[in-house]
């Protein structure tokens, strides 16, 4: 916990400025300025697992934590505060619990739609069904699946999703695309079929751009199934923000990495960006608020919200 604490610390130092001029509220930051600030919330999740339910009361150190009805209730409160407000997921929704076993992942997907989620990527563990129960799954969602460097073409999964998705919130263009892990070796070849990986430095530097220059987005995020970091050259969240020049903000997934804050890193170009993950088992709920004038965007908090 000290770490995560210092985390939090070593984020509103790096903040700064901006952090106080996020604790103002809005009339007062639009005040004797004719520019018109537009306020954003971010919300994430990842490596949910299938935890739909709060983990048992059986002593552990989650006892009792986490549960879709306490996240909804989180996300309906958030969303009464501010108008503007994305929810997305960064992967493996399925696998862990009964639910799935069950059920194949059909229950994790209707929660999903009641929360209202805006867009998810796709985890290793959601192929844990094959590849033809992923795409009767996900074809149950309201939501899209963005992923970038999955190649689905001669599966059944051809087709049932999309490399990225832009939002308009308020004026705002916000692109957000969708990044997988490697499946070789780490997912049965009978399960992901045909699916092609295509390398994810050279994929989100293409989408990334895209984003940027012919979409015209103001704000630009990767859902990344990656990992956060590894003590090898595998790339990880923070080798790809190390060689990245037109994301802004890393959603992650994959290793169960609590962040109690988004973490800078500088990109490619040396300018800061963020990168953040929030565990695992919908422990906690990822929370980052953005404000945006004329087109630029500050980050005026980022905290993992405890669920439960």
């Amino acid at each position: 916990m000290d770490a995560l604490q210092s985390n939090r610390r070593r984020f509103l130092k790096h903040l700064g400025a901006a952090a106080v001029v996020g604790a103002l509220p809005l009339p007062d930051l639009l005040a004797g300025n004719g520019a018109k600030t537009t306020s954003l919330t971010i919300l994430h999740t990842n490596d949910v697992h299938s935890r739909l339910d709060p983990f048992p009361m059986d002593g552990s150190r989650n006892a009792g934590r986490g549960g879709i009805a306490r996240r909804m209730t989180l996300v309906q409160q958030i969303r009464t505060q501010n108008p503007n407000v994305l929810l997305f997921d960064a992967g493996d929704i399925f696998q862990g619990t009964p639910y799935f076993n069950l059920y194949k992942g059909e229950p994790e997907i209707l929660a999903m739609n009641r929360l209202g989620y805006d867009a998810g990527t796709i985890g290793n563990h959601d192929f844990d069904g094959g590849i033809d129960n992923m795409r009767d799954q996900f074809s149950k969602a309201s939501f899209p699946f963005l992923i970038a460097n999955y190649d689905f073409k001669n599966t059944v999964m051809d087709g049932r999703t999309q490399p990225y998705r832009v939002f308009k919130k308020d004026g705002v263009r916000i692109g957000v695309f969708g990044l997988g892990i490697q499946p070789n070796g780490l997912i049965s070849d009978n399960m992901y079929k045909e699916t092609t990986y295509l390398d994810p430095i050279e994929t989100s530097a293409s989408v990334a751009r895209k984003l940027r220059a012919d979409e015209h987005c103001d704000y630009v995020i990767c859902l990344s199934h990656l990992g956060y970091k590894y003590q090898d050259n595998t790339v990880s969240d923070l080798v790809l923000a190390g060689k990245s020049q037109d994301i802004d903000l890393i959603i992650g997934g994959h290793t169960h990495t609590f962040l109690e804050a988004p973490v800078s890193v500088k990109n490619a170009d040396g300018k800061p960006m963020w990168v953040n993950q929030v565990g695992f088992g919908g422990i906690n709920l990822g929370r980052i608020d953005l404000t945006f004038e004329k087109g630029k965007a500050t980050v005026t908090n980022g905290q993992a919200v405890s669920v439960g």
